[in-house]
């Protein structure tokens, strides 16, 4: 196979990919943000959804969730808002669905394929629109989490560009607790956006709660998100094709990031 190198990541064609037997991707998350409904935050109106997706997630989860919001007069507690949460088993989920007034999201941290993921993506689509009729969206985005432990956290410097090891290629690196790097980018000639995240964390630590769950040994995260934000008509069609168009541009990015050893250490072929 043909080295991957010094290539620029948000322009150049999508690599021919690696499957990663052990790859080391903990989560990954699709989301849809639109205009309030409120009939989602009534029980009596989630049946048909919950009935269209009850095959692959049929335990439900409601949440009970406290949000705030900033004015002059300081933080203000906002009324509680129900989030419905259905995973495909009652203990360490694998697959979660969640549904709240203002958003739909798709997790898991058991990633098979592209493929397998935008399915499951368009099939929540397809119900959200048969039960609802969302008339537009405010923002959708797809990040992928990976996390590095143990020895491969030792030798980080070896498995990732320099410019992504940044501190964790220093001589001095065991007296380093915790360094996060956090960049913005613009997609050249389009709307869409990728926040990238890394770095070391201490045993026990997280930048992210919801999405990272803190661990008892020492880590190293690399997150990358690509969204758009912007008021348009809801398609699922449309949707999709950007998810896929995210997933392919956000691989370009992890390929850039990392080094051919970082692919060899978790499985991969080259």
């Amino acid at each position: 196979m043909e080295k991957v190198v010094n290539f620029n990541p948000f322009t150049s064609p999508l690599p021919q990919e690696v499957p990663l037997k052990d790859a080391p991707l903990i989560r990954v998350i699709a989301q849809l943000r639109f205009p309030p409904i409120l009939s989602i935050g009534k029980s009596d109106f989630v049946g048909s959804f919950q009935e269209a997706i009850c095959e692959s997630y049929p335990i439900l989860q409601p949440e009970q969730t406290q949000g705030f919001t900033f004015s002059h007069q300081g933080v203000v507690p906002m009324a509680p808002q129900v989030t419905w949460r259905f995973v495909d088993k009652a203990d360490n989920w694998n697959w979660r669905v969640s549904l709240a007034p203002n958003f739909l999201a798709l997790e898991t941290t058991t990633y098979l394929s592209r493929r397998d993921f935008l399915k499951r993506l368009e099939n929540i689509l397809i119900a959200l629109n048969d039960s609802f009729k969302p008339a537009s969206i405010e923002r959708f985005g797809l990040r992928y989490i990976d996390r590095i432990v143990g020895q491969n956290l030792q030798e980080i410097s070896s498995l990732v560009k320099p410019e992504i090891a940044g501190m964790m290629a220093v001589n001095f690196r065991e007296h380093i607790h915790q360094t996060i790097s956090e960049s913005l980018f613009t997609i050249p000639d389009g709307d869409e956006q990728i926040v990238a995240r890394w770095g070391a964390m201490p045993a026990g630590a997280t930048f992210d709660p919801e999405a990272i769950e803190a661990v008892a040994d020492p880590s190293w995260i690399l997150d990358l998100d690509m969204s758009v934000s912007k008021n348009r008509d809801f398609r699922v069609e449309e949707l999709i094709s950007e998810a896929q168009h995210f997933a392919e541009r956000i691989y370009t990015f992890f390929r850039w990031a990392v080094e051919d050893d970082f692919l060899k250490r978790y499985g991969g072929q080259l």
